[in-house]
């Protein structure tokens, strides 16, 4: 039985990189999942819910470069 997806699973079923996967959570355009542990080591396992929210958020995003100034 599966538990959650990595991030590396997570975002390519996003089709993003695990790099802007966790751009955008430290952006807060959505939450990270806690911490669990899992054979002795603390991981972030995202649900299907997880991965359903973060398309979600991720379609209200644009794509590419941001202009500053």
């Amino acid at each position: 039985m599966r538990i959650g997806y990595s991030t590396r699973e997570a975002a390519k079923k996003l089709g993003v990189t695990i790099l802007t996967l966790q751009r955008h959570v430290k952006a807060k355009t959505f939450a990270a999942p806690p911490l669990r542990k899992v054979g002795g080591v603390q991981v972030r396992l995202r649900r299907e819910r997880d991965v359903a929210r973060a398309r979600k958020a991720l379609a209200g995003v644009k794509r590419g470069r941001k202009k500053k100034g």
